[in-house]
């Protein structure tokens, strides 16, 4: 059980990919970092003795503070949070723990410099199926540009943006994988939910609606998404809560149905 002003790892992993995820903050020093070069997902490294610098910023917000086991370097970090009236908590066992627990890890080598992605205009699923991942799971800062399908490049290369589901590696169409399935291979996202989740998004993307048939519900949303927004950031903006429900659903809903007919 979870000792005072702590989280357990099986709390935390309930809360990532949702919009109450908190802000998960790694203060590892760089020689344990370097030994280990992997973050839990979502978080950002901070140095530990330049905590207070991030009190502006965290204001109003729920913290989990790590380190690589979970004692006095992210329970100093959480007390220190804690004297600027913000909600931080310690992971219990810290990086450790998390890892021993086989808990989705995501390579430093992997996660780009900047925050910055970049794609073709008038989304419809996996490119908009892909922010939310991103967002939910790598970078909740990530800033999402969609541009003319000949400008992605040239945009990618002039404002330091990664491009996705595009024709170039490394995020893009394998054989029958999207974009989506792609990224939690690079990313290390293997969590049954996002599996399922992702078959979803392949069936109604790849107009393969005998893999699920959930996918036709999605096609039908994705495309009236699209024709009630002009702006594709908008119409992301739109879509995000329904790729978190459709990840509640994957995560907590198998199995249940709905029958509201009268009966007789």
């Amino acid at each position: 059980m979870p000792g005072f002003n702590e989280i357990s790892c099986a709390q935390l992993m309930r809360l990532i990919g949702t919009p109450d995820a908190p802000q998960i903050i790694d203060v590892t020093i760089d020689e344990d970092f370097d030994a280990d070069p992997h973050l839990i997902p979502t978080a950002r490294r901070w140095p530990h003795d330049r905590i207070e610098e991030l009190t502006p910023s965290l204001k109003g917000k729920h913290v989990v503070t790590i380190c690589q086991k979970g004692k006095k370097l992210s329970r100093g970090s959480a007390a220190l949070l804690a004297t600027h009236g913000i909600r931080a908590e310690n992971l219990e066992g810290g990086n450790y723990a998390w890892r021993d627990n086989d808990l989705p890890r995501i390579s430093h080598a992997n996660l780009p410099a900047s925050p910055r992605w970049v794609t073709r205009h008038r989304p419809k699923i996996d490119r908009i199926a892909c922010p939310w991942l991103i967002r939910r799971f790598v970078d909740p800062a990530a800033q999402i540009m969609f541009v003319a399908p000949s400008d992605v490049e040239l945009v990618a290369e002039k404002f330091g943006a990664t491009p996705f589901d595009t024709e170039t590696p490394p995020f893009c169409h394998v054989g029958e994988a999207c974009t989506f399935d792609q990224m939690l291979d690079i990313f290390g996202l293997d969590t049954e939910p996002l599996r399922r989740l992702a078959t979803v998004i392949r069936a109604a993307d790849t107009n393969r609606h005998d893999l699920a048939p959930e996918a036709a519900g999605l096609l039908a949303l994705s495309i009236g998404l699209s024709r009630a927004h002009k702006s594709d950031t908008a119409q992301l903006e739109a879509a995000m809560p329904l790729y978190d429900a459709l990840y509640r659903w994957a995560r907590d809903g198998q199995g249940e149905t709905h029958d509201d007919a009268p009966k007789s």
